[in-house]
């Protein structure tokens, strides 16, 4: 199996279409998001991984997300993937996420043993009241 995309979202939707096939709208993609308030502060950013899987293959395996900060493992999320052969899917990951400064954390995502996809988050400080 292969990661196709990994990205930070706000919303998806699944809808079907002629085909039939199934669409996949991705709103609010993101990399960096500025803080509720200052730090320290905790986040929690969905993170959504789409899969395919090829038709020669099982179709199972495991879904590893480890979130980093300077090279620093701050949070860890495995699930068991299961694709059908010759499909694609989909997977959302949730990390609680503290940030005590304002900074970047890469998701690093892989199947199994495989190669390593790198999705960076960034936490700007917080957006200035105008008054």
């Amino acid at each position: 199996m292969d990661i196709v995309a990994a990205v930070f979202i706000e919303n998806i939707e699944l809808r079907q279409v002629e085909g039939p096939s199934t669409r996949i709208d991705l709103t609010g993609v993101h990399f960096s998001l500025a803080a509720p308030s200052p730090v320290p502060v905790t986040m929690e950013p969905h993170l959504v991984v789409l899969v395919r899987c090829a038709p020669d293959e099982a179709g199972t395996g495991a879904l590893e997300t480890v979130y980093k900060r300077d090279g620093e493992q701050v949070a860890r999320n495995v699930q068991p993937l299961q694709v059908e052969p010759g499909k694609f899917a989909y997977r959302l990951v949730r990390a609680e996420l503290t940030f005590d400064d304002y900074g970047t954390v890469e998701a690093e995502v892989r199947i199994d043993l495989g190669p390593v996809t790198t999705v960076p988050f960034t936490l700007l400080p917080p957006v200035a009241a105008e008054g």
